[in-house]
């Protein structure tokens, strides 16, 4: 090995900044982390403070890179919560308003309108989208249409607007590059998804200049350097969260899929170089783009998953901290008719209902804080076999499950999802898999691998869980699923 022979990783998400030191086996050897604020002035309303983002960020490689030494380093690859989106003075870097986050609501109106109207289908023809507030091209007409100083920077030509990505490594090159990789531009509802370029008549359905945007590159390749650690280093990848997972969990044949459990859950299905064309109102993506050739990726994006259990602690104030919840799922025998639906910011796959809320069924005198956590923790599997089932409906059979984040370092939780879906559920030894991918193509970037199937070999299995109920159970557990979803549905 070379004395630069480690990968540094800047992880963006929706609750905390972390950086991350990953050496050429995939061992993390350092890693610092913040917890980030998120702001709810108005039902619906979901915001970040970009500065914090920064600020949050700057600290964390930092603080990465001296536990190992800055001359170990050998790239910086970034990855981030996708569909976020930031409004900032190219002059200066500084933000100019709040960050719009991923789970916002407050384009749902602009959305019903173009939906009216008919252009879904356009949208959807271009973009391989639907017409939802989740994404971030009508954040941004929201933003022009309603926030006079973002207007104004548009008008006099210091208004810069992008991704967490884009944001990211502005700062990090001191505003010598403003550009987004092919990932997340294929989020914002502005991308041609088969050239992988903002398509003008997007622009002007929603009244975006191109001038504000990023230019759309690779995910892998001289994407440009910063020198604000200490010396010269390159950032050789740039990727979206969900992505980044997919590739951290070595999901590189088509009909591989994955499922992350973070704050949302998301399920990608390896497409392939053909890109894909859901019947079921999946989302058609970029899995990654290397040396101006794209991969594609079947998708379904479930708002709310460890933010339910977010709200258990928080909310309920039922537990202290997030892994109580396995305790608790443990400590009664099922969930005793309780069936939660965390619709707190909407649903989305394969419904995409922005308006719909949660919804707990089944209450009796006998129910107890255990029954609830225990429904919260099942409602995770169930949406994702409804996920599962929308992709089989499309063409793709899940044999076999990959899943990571956070939430996955729950045995029970695992156990319950392999019942649920009635599929072997595999889990990696390293559940923090965005950050991994991530690292990966970074290396690939830098040299450090010549493929990224070389590079997939910093992926390893930790543990295969098996369904352990009989299917007359599970059926009976899916029924009162959707009974509940259905429910949850009538306004």
């Amino acid at each position: 090995m070379t004395a630069s022979d480690l990968i540094l990783v800047l992880d963006e998400g929706t609750t905390s900044t972390r950086a991350i030191v990953f050496d050429r086996t995939g061992d993390i050897v350092a890693q610092s982390a913040r917890p980030l604020t998120q702001s709810f002035r108005q039902p619906g309303w979901v915001e970040h403070d970009a500065a914090e983002i920064w600020a949050h960020s700057l600290s964390c490689l930092t603080d990465a890179t001296a536990a190992v030494g800055l001359e170990r380093i050998a790239c910086i690859g970034l990855t981030n919560q996708r569909e976020t989106v930031v409004f900032w003075d190219r002059r200066t870097g500084e933000p100019l308003a709040p960050a719009i986050v991923w789970q916002d609501r407050r384009s749902a109106v602009l959305c019903e309108r173009l939906r009216t109207d008919g252009r879904e289908a356009l949208v959807q023809e271009r973009t391989g989208l639907v017409l939802d507030p989740y994404f971030s091209g009508t954040k941004i007409a929201w933003a022009l249409e309603n926030w006079p100083v973002v207007r104004a920077a548009a008008g006099d030509g210091t208004l810069a607007v992008g991704t967490i990505d884009s944001y990211l490594l502005f700062r990090l090159t001191e505003g010598r590059v403003h550009a987004t990789d092919a990932t997340n531009a294929s989020r914002t509802l502005l991308m041609d998804l088969g050239s992988c370029q903002w398509d003008e008549r997007l622009l002007g359905l929603l009244g975006v200049p191109r001038s504000v945007l990023p230019t759309i590159t690779d995910c892998v390749g001289s994407l440009g350097s910063t020198t604000l650690l200490g010396r010269m280093l390159p950032i050789t990848a740039s990727i979206g969260d969900q992505q980044a997972a997919a590739i951290g969990q070595a999901c590189l044949t088509p009909g591989m899929v994955k499922a992350t459990y973070g704050t949302g859950t998301f399920v990608l299905a390896q497409a392939g170089a053909a890109r894909p064309a859901s019947k079921h109102r999946l989302l058609s993506t970029v899995a990654w783009r290397i040396d101006g050739v794209a991969s594609y990726a079947l998708e379904g994006s479930i708002f709310t998953a460890g933010a339910a259990v977010q709200w258990l602690r928080d909310g309920l104030r039922i537990i202290e901290a997030s892994a109580e919840t396995e305790a608790l799922a443990r400590s009664v025998p099922d969930s005793g008719g309780v069936v939660m639906v965390p619709a707190f910011a909407g649903m989305g796959a394969p419904h995409w209902r922005p308006d719909v809320r949660g919804l707990i069924t089944g209450i009796t005198s006998g129910t107890s804080f255990a029954h609830i956590a225990r429904a919260t923790l099942e409602a995770m599997g169930h949406q994702t076999a409804d996920l599962l089932a929308a992709l089989a409906a499309d063409g793709v059979v899940t044999e076999r499950l990959r899943v990571d984040g956070g939430m996955v370092a729950n045995d029970w939780l695992c156990q319950d999802l392999a019942d649920t879906l009635g599929i072997p559920v595999e889990r990696p030894r390293v559940i923090e898999t965005t950050a991994l991918g991530c690292a990966m193509l970074a290396g690939l970037g830098a040299g450090l691998f010549a493929s990224l199937e070389e590079a997939a070999g910093m992926a390893q299995l930790d543990r295969v869980f098996v369904p352990a109920i009989d299917a007359a159970t599970r059926a009976t557990r899916r029924e009162n699923w959707a009974h509940a979803v259905r429910q949850a549905l009538v306004r």
